[in-house]
Parts: structure tokens; sequence; C-alpha cells
């Protein structure tokens, strides 16, 4: 070895000495004071052990305006590379708030954007770690631009590879944009922060005071406004549910879900699921305990748990496979479909949709909250929301009427007249333009109010109506339900189901793309 090239490396080894340190030990110590992880740090409790290849731990920013040309930090506030998460690529970017607050520049963007492309470019998921205190400020309209690049590399691989966002810190003005377009939003509790404008600007404007986990904390984006998809407890936690995630999906649209073989058997019966719906139609049962005995034993990932809670969505595994879940919920609204739930389970379905995942409906449907809240929200646009997605979703579709599916809702519930491959029935299904307390009321208001008693007439009535149109036969007989089943062959059912759609074809009408009621 020559003088020259001893020289040349360790001028290599100490520049990369010097960027993995980022912002310095004094600002590493200040991350971990607020129990939060460094970008480098994160990144290896996501990836396989040695497997991620790390790119542009050289760039530095070019920006010379406030003395900034003295405060060059190797990398420039942000990880980026690939890695492997169980055993499948993924790319990544962690933002590393010890460098500049983790603030966006023209070149951190730039090593953004490139991750990106090769993501899309070699066909797998990409992973954003996100902590950062936004654009960065003496750089303007440079680091807006960024942004823009990033936004649009967003919409471009939209439907392409799935694009997971874990907000690790704060997340606030445009930076928002790019989570809000990926996927899956998952949001760390306490620590993580997303918001358009801070609660200083918010007093300034409107007078409202609020801080900012009230504003844009994990709970606030989880319960009230729909934006994340996940609250965990802690940084560990986010990290291992992105990686869970992640075992559900295909690497690209082009590509199949994975499989994961487990000892469930196939035909497995659950008799406990023949017991499970009440005999009073308006008592309530738990929609969960029936995902979790008919999908392979400990497989349900749920999506937005704490958000809509009268639709249940979320990943599951029959025969290993994945497939989506939509699910009405009684134990919420009596499982009402509202301008909230229409939203969470549109979305989902086109997620679906896009990356070849099969869905499984399970319907009990009293019909869409009435109420002028809803009416003046728009329920009607928001309502076609979800029938839009059904509609347009071309992957294997089956639905599992457990109970009620009433009115234009029994429609939108991926019924067979929007597509779906196969509907079956339980036994306790009611499937009907209405309940049969509003059906009477309607069809024979004079006969009740002509009885010598009306109460009892309306009794008798209804349940003359319940014993004939409450019941699945009716739509049976038409070939709108494929089959009615007993509750616990329902899992063998959806197996078989799965099996026959395997290499399911659809043509769809040449276009560019439909217009979604948004």
């Amino acid at each position: 070895m020559t003088l020259t090239t001893a020289k040349a490396l360790e001028r290599l080894h100490h520049e990369r000495s010097k960027a993995l340190e980022g912002g310095g030990a004094a600002r590493i110590e200040a991350q971990h004071k607020k129990g939060k992880m460094t970008a480098r740090e994160r990144i290896a409790e996501f990836v396989d052990a040695g497997s991620f290849v790390e790119f542009d731990s050289f760039v530095v920013h070019n920006c010379s305006d406030f003395s900034m040309e003295k405060q060059k930090i190797l990398g420039d506030g942000v990880v980026t590379g690939c890695g492997r998460v169980n055993g499948r690529d993924v790319y990544i970017f962690a933002q590393d708030f010890t460098v500049f607050g983790g603030s966006l520049s023209e070149m951190h963007a730039k090593k953004i954007c490139k991750i990106m492309d090769l993501a899309v470019q070699n066909g797998a998921p990409v992973v954003g770690l996100n902590d950062s205190g936004g654009a960065r400020i003496q750089e303007g309209v440079a680091s807006l631009g960024g942004y823009a690049e990033i936004f649009y590399r967003n919409t471009l691989a939209s439907g392409v590879v799935p694009q997971i966002s874990a907000i690790l810190g704060p997340c606030a003005g445009g930076a928002v944009y790019s989570p809000a377009i990926t996927d899956f939003i998952v949001m760390t509790q306490h620590s993580s922060h997303m918001f358009i404008t801070g609660p200083d600007v918010i007093k300034t404007v409107t007078g409202e005071e609020i801080d900012f986990e009230t504003l844009g904390g994990a709970e606030t984006h989880n319960v009230k406004s729909g934006v994340a998809d996940a609250a965990c407890s802690d940084e560990y936690e986010t990290i291992q549910f992105v990686k869970n995630l992640l075992s559900y999906l295909p690497q690209n649209n082009l590509e199949s879900p994975p499989v994961h073989p487990n000892s469930d058997p196939l035909d497995r019966a659950d008799s406990d699921l023949n017991t499970l719906i009440p005999d009073n139609p308006n008592q309530p049962y738990s929609m969960h305990e029936v995902i979790k005995r008919v999908f392979d034993s400990g497989s349900f990932l749920e999506i937005q748990p704490m958000y809509a809670k009268n639709l249940v969505i979320g990943f599951a595994r029959l025969g290993g496979q994945s497939v989506g879940i939509v699910a009405n919920n009684p134990m919420a609204l009596a499982g009402v479909l509202d301008i909230n739930a229409s939203i969470k389970g549109a979305r989902f379905v086109r997620f679906c949709d896009s990356f070849n995942i099969p869905l499984v409906v399970f319907t009990d449907v009293p019909g869409f909250l009435p109420g002028t809240a809803q009416e003046f929200g728009g329920i009607i646009k928001h309502g076609a929301k979800l029938l839009y997605a059904f509609s347009e979703a071309s992957v294997p579709r089956f639905t599992v009427i457990t109970r009620k599916a009433y009115g234009g809702a029994y429609d939108v519930m991926n019924s067979k007249h929007i597509g779906a491959d196969l509907n079956v029935a339980w036994p306790s299904a009611e499937i009907a333009v209405m309940g049969p307390e509003g059906a009477c009321n309607i069809i024979f208001k004079n006969d009740i109010a002509q009885s010598e008693n009306p109460e009892a007439k309306r009794k008798e009535l209804i349940e003359t109506y319940r014993d004939t149109f409450a019941n699945p036969y009716v739509a049976a007989s038409k070939g709108f339900i494929d089959d009615i089943i007993e509750p616990c062959e329902t899992r063998r059912v959806l197996v078989r189901a799965l099996k026959m759609n395997s290499n399911k074809r659809k043509n769809l009408p040449r276009r560019k793309h439909g217009n979604i009621p948004l």
C-alpha cells in the first residue's frame, strides 16, 4: 500500500466517522433525554442486522446565506438508503433532528427524492422516519421547492409501491403533505405532532389557545381527524408496527402479497359462531370476535382502530394469505355508515385494490346515519366514496352478511350488484329496504290506524313482515346471495372462495382514471 493510498483511506475513515456523528454528542444526548432515538438508531432497529446500505452520507447543503457556509454537516440532516426488513428490500429515509433540527434543505430533499426514485424503479416499499422542524428557513424557496419535489414523487409512487410514514417527532407546515399522500401514517404518543400551523400562529390569527398535543398529537389524529392510522406508545412499538404492517403487503403493484403458512387448519369450524348473533335484532355483538374466529389465529392487524369505530378495517391472513377486512361494527352506532366511516372504508378498499389484496366484507348495517349534521356535512358524496371504491375494485371480493343489510347501505357494502365475487349470508341475515318496524309504519299505515287495537296490530304486522322479508331467503331466491351458510362454516367457505378466485381477471373500460367523488 502506497503512502498516498494510506492517506486517502485515512481521510475516508475520518469523513465517514464525522458523518456517523450527525449533530454531535451533545445533540445526540439531548435527543435521548427526550426519550427519542437518533436517525441511525431508528434504522438499526428497523432493518435486518447488517443489511442497511447507505447513500449520500457525504452530502452537505449548498446555502451560503446567513453564514450557513460555516455550518455544514455531512448527511445534511437525513440518513437515506436501502435495507432488508424480514428479508425483503425496503427503501428508507430517516430525518436526523440532531442536524439543524432535521429541517429540510434543497440537498436534504434531493437525498429523499433519490431514495423514492430508486424504490419505484426497483419495485420496493419506501418508509419515511419523520422527525423534522420543517423547511430550512435560511434556504427560502429552495426548501419549499424541495418539498414539492417530494410531494410529486409521493403522487407518482402512489399505487405503485407501498409508502409508509412513521411520525417520530414534529412534522409541521408543508412537511405534513408528504405523509398525507402516503398509504399509512403511524404516530408515536406524546412525542410526535402533525399540524399545518402551530399554536402560536393559531392564537395570532384566530385567538384560539391550544397546546401542541391537543392540536396535533397522536390521540388527536387517531381519534378526531382520522389523519393517522395507528398510535403507538413509544418509538420501538412504532417501528415494530411498521415492520408488521409490511409483512401483509406486496413489494409493489405487480406482485401478490406474501404468504405466511401457519398451523391453523383451513377447514376449521368454530361452533361458537353459531350462537354469536343475539336473538334480539337490536342487541349488539362483537364483530372483532367474528374476525378473530374466522381468520388465521392472531393474524388480525387493525387499522384506524380509534377512528370511526362503527366500521372496522384491517389486514388478516386466511390460509396464510393476506386479505383486507371491512366490517360494520354493531358495538358502535349499531354499525351504521356515516361520513367518517365511509371515508375510512373507501381509502382502505382502494389501497387493497391497488396492491392486489383480496377483500373480505362482513355486513351488519342498518343504513346510513340520519340527521342534519350528516346531510349538511355531505353524507351523499362521502357515502358515494365507499360505493365507488368497492365498485372500482378488481381484486377478489367476498361478502358475509351476518345480520342487518338495509337500504342503500346493503348495496354499498360490497353487494353482488356492484361486482362482488361471492356473497353469502348467515341464517340470521335480514336483507330489506328497511327494518320491519319502519317498513310496517309505511306499508300498513292505514291498516294499523283503522285497527281496534293499533299497537297489537302493529306488532302482528311487524312479525309477519319479519318472517316474510327480513331474512336471507328472498335475496337468495333471486341469486343476489350465492349461499346461506352455517356461521361455523365461514372460514372454510372463505378459504375455498379465495382459492377459486386466485386467478381472477377483470377487464375494465379503457380510461385515464375515474373521477371518484372527493
